[in-house]
């Protein structure tokens, strides 16, 4: 728990060495150097090297047509950016080296071999892989604990999801700051063990594989087909254009290799193997779609797609946010498997699973934990988007939807809800840090959700948003809200909530609800007018203008600011002091604060006075007093 929450960093500007100028290679350079790291790009002679500056230039010259971007920032990049065909010389210092050449074993054993007397002992070392083993990679490498996967998806440089694998002696440390460097990398890193295509590989080309399968077969023509996929996954290209675009033979390749882990059920179908001998593209836009045969492609693809995911999910491989962040995030299409699983319903998605399942027999097993839910009468698979982790007294409640920024839905706020109710039962708990699992707090309210809400759904939907601040501001004992990156609308509002905000430096606050037609609705107006005046909240609602972390340091309602690089260290250290004292005497001054707040001033102190007089009634006051004078420190255990 501790080295989750308390991150060691690969932070800019250190050193990343990246080995491989391809594709793949040069796209993750330029992440890196977008980001702020010091990249060395290293391949085998300088016309592999002008390769892949031009396909870096090419990226960046494209983000300046589309007014992404601008030429002095790609001069900045390409300044960050050092190319070179000396390996010694590339993975010398760097904290972090990727590898990104040919997926081939051999290859990169090689490579390995050849890079790591030269790679310092505390630095990571992570090879990109869509379909390698990573335990059999890091056979022979000096430390395996410091060996890990990374696989980042084409474009490298644009795509946001990357895979984070561990292998068989991989440190969790070490997978803790990959996932950090991929959110400094403004990606969304999920984790995945180390298995033939790891999560998203594992269903998506077998769905490609499916199209080729169905076209092969007779089952409908490759028009209907590519319609179908469209529809179903909500995509801008369906399975035929997307092999075009990317290449036959990847799909043809990566079939090949789960084949080999998990059989028949997973061979390359005739139809693609046929295409991909005949080397051309398919033909799709020749042929016409056929209404009447869209349903049985849909059963086909939707059965194929669920019943390999839920079998991913019941093997540990990915957990179902993880495999569906990969189909939205990767993919992009408009719902992940498990989504779409919710959305049929666990009894009808068994049907289409068993059918689909049922040609193959023991080649494609059904999920266990699919049937038992169907069966029991579950109506949907169940997503964490909120997660609770101990450390010891101190507890961190972690927003989890880095797809969507942490934007707030109605499950989001029921869980929360429900963390909050749990953990005010856990009397070892002392102290709870409110934070995002990665570095975005919460951007605000799911707009997706709310637009969709009449004047009733709106209204009652802000009693929840305020019914779960009241939670948090209620709670037993002291909240801190950890804020980095955005704390938006509504998630301004939970961090207003909590008895303390302290946020990364230009992190950005504020309440925007204005610029999208309503204002704030979850406690936000009320709370901050009592912190900062009612002017000063009137100018931040009225503009809808979020301000930065020092300005809100100014203003009053952030507390303390941090850098970027130590802020959950700092937090989680105040945390534990927090923790360390009287957990009576701290519950009873945060409620004397919060009372006496909003009463006259005699009030106000009479309550002081009485709650302060109670505490002498405890054993932790004697438990403290006695250790003062015995120059001890004192065991506090909130009797």
């Amino acid at each position: 728990m501790e080295s989750r929450m308390v991150r060691p960093m690969v932070a800019p500007p250190m050193v990343i060495a990246v080995l491989g100028a391809g594709n793949m290679g040069s796209g993750i350079a330029q992440a890196a150097a977008q980001a702020g790291y010091r990249v060395r790009l290293r391949d085998l002679n300088d016309g592999l090297l002008a390769r892949g500056r031009s396909l870096i230039e090419k990226t960046l010259d494209g983000a300046i047509q589309r007014k992404k971007s601008t030429p002095q920032k790609k001069a900045d990049v390409l300044s960050r950016i050092e190319f070179t065909t000396d390996v010694a010389h590339a993975v010398r210092d760097a904290a972090l080296v990727i590898e990104a050449v040919f997926e081939e074993e051999s290859v990169k054993r090689d490579l390995f071999r050849e890079a790591a007397p030269h790679i310092r002992p505390d630095a990571i070392v992570a090879t990109n892989t869509s379909s390698l083993s990573v335990t059999r990679l890091a056979e022979g490498f000096p430390d395996p604990s410091r060996f890990a996967g990374l696989h980042f998806f084409f474009p490298a440089a644009v795509n946001k999801l990357l895979e984070v694998i561990g292998g068989a002696e991989t440190d969790e440390s070490t997978l803790v700051r990959l996932e950090e460097f991929g959110y400094r990398l403004k990606k969304v890193p999920i984790r995945v063990r180390d298995a033939a295509g790891f999560a998203v590989n594992r269903y998506f080309v077998p769905y490609l594989n499916e199209a080729a399968r169905m076209a092969g077969d007779g089952t409908a023509s490759l028009a209907t087909i590519e319609e179908v996929g469209r529809e179903v996954f909500g995509t801008t290209l369906g399975p035929f254009e997307l092999m075009n675009v990317t290449g036959i033979p990847i799909a043809h390749h990566s079939m090949g290799s789960l084949e080999k882990a998990f059989g028949r059920a997973y061979a390359p179908s005739e139809g693609l193997v046929r295409q991909f001998e005949k080397g051309q593209p398919w033909g799709w836009r020749d042929t016409v779609v056929e209404p009447e045969k869209k349903g049985i492609v849909r059963d086909r693809f939707l059965g194929l797609v669920v019943g390999i995911a839920t079998r991913l999910v019941e093997e540990g491989v990915a957990s179902p946010e993880a495999t569906d962040r990969g189909a939205v995030v990767g993919l992009r299409w408009k719902r992940g498997p498990f989504a779409i699983l919710n959305e049929l319903g666990l009894r009808p998605g068994l049907v289409v699973v068993e059918v689909y399942a049922a040609q193959w027999g023991e080649a494609f097993p059904v999920s266990r934990d699919l049937s038992e839910r169907a069966r029991r009468g579950d109506r949907t698979w169940p997503q964490r988007l909120v997660r609770t982790e101990k450390n010891g007294a101190v507890a961190w409640v972690l927003l989890d939807r880095p797809e969507v920024l942490n934007s707030l839905n109605s499950e989001v706020l029921a869980q929360l809800d429900r963390a909050f109710v749990d953990l005010d039962a856990d009397r070892e708990v002392r102290c709870v840090i409110l934070a995002g699992a990665g570095p975005v707090f919460a951007a605000g309210a799911d707009i997706a959700e709310m637009a969709k809400k009449d004047l009733a759904d709106g209204q009652a939907f802000g009693f929840v948003g305020q019914a779960v601040c009241k939670r948090i501001e209620e709670f037993r004992a002291p909240v801190l809200a950890l804020v980095e990156g955005y704390a938006l609308g509504g998630g301004l509002e939970l961090a207003l909530a909590a008895d303390l905000i302290l946020a990364a430096d230009g992190a950005q606050l504020g309440l925007p609800e204005t610029t999208v037609g309503i204002h704030p609705g979850f406690g936000g107006a009320s709370r901050l007018t009592r912190l900062i005046g009612r002017a000063r909240t009137k100018l931040l609602i009225f503009t809808g203008t979020p301000v930065s972390a020092e300005e809100a340091a100014r203003l009053g309602f952030v507390v303390r600011t941090y850098p970027p690089d130590r802020i959950r260290e700092e937090v989680a250290t105040l945390a534990a002091s927090i923790a360390d004292r009287a957990p009576l005497a701290v519950a009873w001054a945060k409620a004397v604060v919060n009372r006496g707040a909003d009463a006259t001033l005699d009030t106000a102190l009479r309550l002081e006075a009485e709650s302060a007089g109670h505490t002498f009634g405890t054993a932790d006051r004697t438990e403290g007093m006695n250790a003062f004078l015995e120059r001890r420190k004192p065991k506090f255990e909130g009797r």
